[in-house]
């Protein structure tokens, strides 16, 4: 960072800025911030079907995957016949008011079936005190939510495992003469390898937990207001859905086959009721978009073991990014013939370090997955963070003496995996996504008509660099496709590859810095961000910023100007996104210098 400060630079004006702040009298630095809020409802939402949601107000991070905007909720449901059943529990944070409120509506010894639709935490968090309420309540989950939970709970429980086709009887409520009969639909994957979900064939109520969900929190129960819960409802998809878009697929196809659906009773945020055409229509175009290739990388993970599920997702999100196609593999739950054939079609594979040793079924998981190897394939592979696990450059160096190329560096993770660490492991895919698509992308550019990629090519822009930090993560690009779109409010436009690392920092409610080059002296800065960096690596270092002085971001210090932006609306196109956002502040350090500007002669790349 530069040691001195000219009047009349970014620097200059941020320190003025910064000093104004600290004089502010509505500056507290000892202010503590606000616990977060936590709220319960209970709706009906059905005939015999209650919900009971935990809001959870001011969540600003799901694991450490993805930040949220909104907050988000934990959905359970009663469902009653002449027999009783709780669809999921909620998180451990809501403990006492979540069972307060559940025995309010219900004698829990009452209840002869709890659903468990899969054993991800924030659902399955209450079991074991629902358990200590009713010791014989019978659990209902899948074969491997079922092993889950043996070492989850460690103690004895009634148990019922189901599959496809599998029914429930609840019998006939005598008060309002409803039959209640839910169907099971496996759904493995969507997005943990339990899940399942149940179909209420009295009141048409679809139980899905994770799958069509959202993160958002509000006490509207529905999705009456569709616009303002898309931008959610598409983020949540391409974090934990898009990985497995041919998992979607398969679970569509069960649902086809089901009756008319009244209601999607989802595990996350509002229930889908007005719009469901719409809403299940997304998921289809979108997975479809996603598996339209032959091509694809399997990603293996080792469910519920150390930190797989979590940096597989990540990994995956970042190929998927570069529009290659993925199939997640649960090496404990997939069975060797499809194995088998998942890793041997596979155009790359990605796998964890596995126990050293690890059970017999385990075992002969791994046998099947390095005989399927082919040499061809790229490969990648990561640190599980599990229980003597081997070691990570041993199963790299092991991979490659089987013939196969390295698709990234092995992603070595040396403790509880941050925001910084998911970032890294979703750069990597993104990195090995390029590869696999390289092939098509070539053949796109070349396919463009000769004349049309020089007129195109005739379309100037200025150069600027867009920066972007939430907490942990950063990133910076170099931006030409920019435009001013409004006057009041003042806004512009930012195109952005989708394959972009800094992509994920440019969702709706988030804020960036736009820095403006100067046409006098924008050569470093310009080669300094064009280069390729290494996945997590720092884009600033060597270069001067200024922290604090834009929400958004870091300010370049050898900037022409500044403008702190936060995006409003984001649309898609076939390879980019672009990013609708409103200008809340913005500085200039010399009012006679011009912007950079940058001509092309071709319009097939940047």
């Amino acid at each position: 960072m530069s040691a001195t400060a000219q009047p009349g630079s970014l620097q200059f004006d941020s320190l003025l800025k910064q000093a104004d702040k600290q004089s502010s009298p509505s500056f507290d630095p000892a202010s503590k911030p606000q616990q977060d809020r936590l709220s319960l409802q209970s709706v009906q939402v059905a005939a015999d079907t209650t919900v009971l949601r935990s809001l959870d107000w001011d969540r600003s991070r799901f694991d450490i995957e993805f930040g949220l905007r909104n907050g988000t909720t934990y959905n359970a449901f009663l469902v009653g016949g002449e027999r009783w059943a709780l669809v999921d529990t909620s998180h451990a944070k809501f403990r006492q008011p979540w069972l307060d409120l559940l025995q309010s509506r219900i004698d829990p010894r009452r209840i002869d079936h709890l659903i468990v639709s899969h054993t991800e935490p924030d659902h399955s968090g209450l079991i074991a005190d629902v358990l200590e309420l009713h010791p014989e309540i019978e659990i209902v989950g899948s074969k491997v939510a079922i092993q889950f939970l043996e070492h989850q709970l460690h103690r004895p429980f009634r148990r019922r495992v189901v599959k496809s086709g599998d029914r429930l009887d609840l019998g006939r409520n005598p008060d309002s003469g409803m039959a209640h009969e839910l169907e099971c639909l496996s759904a493995p994957n969507l997005h943990w390898p339990d899940t399942i979900f149940s179909f209420d064939h009295g009141t048409g109520t679809l139980f899905t937990c994770d799958a069509f969900g959202l993160h958002y929190c509000s006490e509207e129960v529905f999705d009456a207001d569709p616009g303002a819960i898309a931008p959610d409802f598409r983020f949540y998809y391409d974090c934990l859905m898009g990985p497995n878009a041919r998992s979607v697929l398969q679970a569509l196809k069960r649902i086809e086959a089901l009756p008319p659906i009244t209601t999607v009773a989802t595990g996350h945020g509002p229930l889908l009721r007005h719009h469901i055409d719409h809403w299940l229509g997304d998921y289809r175009d979108w997975s479809q978009a996603r598996s339209g290739s032959e091509t694809y990388a399997a990603v293996c993970y080792l469910s519920q073991y150390g930190f797989c599920d979590r940096v597989s997702q990540a990994i995956a999100r970042g190929i998927g990014k570069a529009g290659a196609q993925v199939q997640m593999v649960d090496l404990r739950s997939t069975d060797a013939q499809e194995l088998a054939a998942l890793i041997g079609e596979a155009a790359a594979v990605v796998v964890p370090t596995w126990p050293v040793d690890p059970e017999p079924d385990l075992q002969a998981a791994i046998g099947t997955l390095l005989a399927a190897l082919r040499p061809a394939q790229w490969v990648g592979c990561y640190d599980a963070l599990g229980r003597q696990d081997e070691p990570l450059y041993g199963l790299a160096s092991r991979l490659r003496s089987l013939g196969q190329s390295e698709g990234f560096a092995p992603l070595r993770l040396a403790q509880v995996p941050d925001a910084a660490d998911v970032q890294r492991c979703e750069e990597a895919g993104t990195d090995l996504g390029l590869l696999l698509t390289r092939e098509r992308t070539i053949a796109a550019m070349k396919a463009l008509d000769g004349d049309l990629d020089r007129a195109l090519g005739r379309l100037s822009g200025g150069l600027y660099v867009v920066t972007a930090a939430q907490q942990e993560r950063s990133g910076a690009m170099v931006a030409s496709w920019v435009s001013q779109a409004s006057y009041e409010p003042p806004a512009l436009t930012v195109a952005v590859a989708r394959e972009r690392a800094i992509e994920a920092l440019l969702q709706v409610g988030d804020r960036f810095v736009l820095n403006v080059l100067r046409q006098d002296n924008h050569q470093s800065l310009l080669r300094h961000f064009l280069r390729r960096f290494p996945p997590g690596a720092d884009r600033f270092a060597g270069i001067a910023v200024l922290e604090g002085v834009a929400a958004g971001g870091p300010v370049l210090g050898d900037a022409l100007a500044y403008l702190g932006c936060r995006v409003s609306q984001r649309l898609e196109t076939a390879d980019h996104w672009i990013v609708v956002a409103e200008v809340e502040e913005g500085s200039v350090s010399d009012t006679e210098a011009a912007t950079a500007v940058h001509h092309r002669k071709f319009g097939n790349h940047y």
